[in-house]
């Protein structure tokens, strides 16, 4: 029988698909449960299908929520019957990735497991068997459960030398216009740039987007935009491209799991944490501030560093993105089209 381990991942769909190497990793040598927001149901099927699922929406993950610290605001009752459920599980190992989060590792203690693992913060190391330390600050997110990783003996590989299916040689670009946060999203009408130009082009576009960002696009003409409802329908139009164009926000990192090769256009954030794990993902960084990273909030009134990014600047990247990652290498696929045909 294999000993029980419980991993918390209770932030967003990208934190997930980080994450999903480890989990698949981990679930080799452990009886796994993730405890993790909902839509974790969503992805378990397709990409760790022997893991159990315990829902919890944590308050403190509330993105820009002005009572998600307030605790009168907390589902108690939630909270409690969670703590029962994990206590009755018996855990031998507990576990989070997330640095320097006292709230995981008060959950951790709360599991009981016989080991508990995390990296931890003002004093949090009294809630953990094993307090594990980040050494490189500026180490991408992934490189936090390969530490994990090595302290459970798992040969966890490297995001180089990560590999996933690729995609069946589709010539379509995939276009998410939507973030869970609105200071990471690039304006609406530079995307309506590239849309044009990338059709100009002759290549093949679908546009995604947020719902609060449908009737913008459907009143820019595009009327076959989508609105996904669920993580299950955002994976069904993914797999239906062939190269991915976003925001820093799950989506993107969902896209490089299945296998598509990302586009990210990075504002408040820092690239080298949070590049979707894809070998052939690449970037554009935002305008320079003083107060990067930014998380829920931007301290101006408008997010500049990624809002002064303009379709100019941005468009000989994405170029020759499209171009290294055309599926020309494939004999059957004809290549992405990147200059205007005689």
């Amino acid at each position: 029988m294999k000993p029980k381990l419980l991993i918390i991942e209770l932030w967003g769909v990208g934190d997930l698909a980080i994450a999903t190497p480890f989990i698949r990793k981990a679930s080799e040598q452990f009886d796994v449960t993730v405890l993790a927001k909902p839509f974790a149901f969503d992805l378990q099927p397709r990409f760790w299908p022997s893991v159990k699922i315990l829902p919890f929406n944590a308050p403190w993950t509330a993105f820009a929520h002005a009572s998600k610290y307030n605790l009168f605001h907390w589902p108690w009752r939630e909270m409690f019957a969670l703590r029962k459920n994990v206590r009755r599980e018996h855990f031998d190992t507990a576990l989070s990735a997330r640095r320097d989060d006292p709230r995981d590792h008060v959950l951790l203690k709360m599991s009981r497991a016989k080991r508990r693992l995390g990296f931890p913060r003002i004093g949090s190391q009294a809630f953990l068997t094993d307090a594990l330390a980040i050494r490189d600050l500026h180490a991408h997110r992934y490189d936090h459960w390969r530490l994990i990783a090595q302290a459970l003996d798992l040969d966890l590989e490297s995001r180089d030398d990560l590999r996933f299916q690729p995609r069946s040689g589709s010539r379509a670009i995939l276009i998410h216009t939507g973030a869970a946060r609105s200071i990471r999203v690039w304006p609406l009408q530079h995307y309506s740039r590239l849309v044009k130009q990338l059709r100009a082009l002759g290549n093949e576009v679908r546009v995604l987007c947020n719902p609060d960002q449908l009737a913008w696009w459907q009143n820019a003409g595009e009327k076959t935009c989508l609105a996904p409802d669920s993580i299950s329908k955002l994976l069904n139009v993914i797999d239906e491209a062939g190269l991915f164009i976003g925001n820093d926000s799950g989506p993107g990192h969902l896209a490089a799991i299945c296998g598509l090769p990302t586009f990210t256009l990075f504002g408040p954030q820092v690239p080298e944490w949070f590049m979707p794990i894809h070998q052939r993902s690449e970037f554009f960084e935002g305008k320079a501030c003083p107060y990067k990273p930014c998380s829920d909030y931007c301290r101006f009134s408008t997010p500049f560093c990624l809002t002064g990014v303009s379709f100019e600047d941005a468009w000989p990247r994405i170029a020759t993105f499209i171009e290294r990652n055309s599926p020309a290498a494939q004999p059957d696929s004809p290549p992405f089209i990147l200059a205007a045909q005689s």
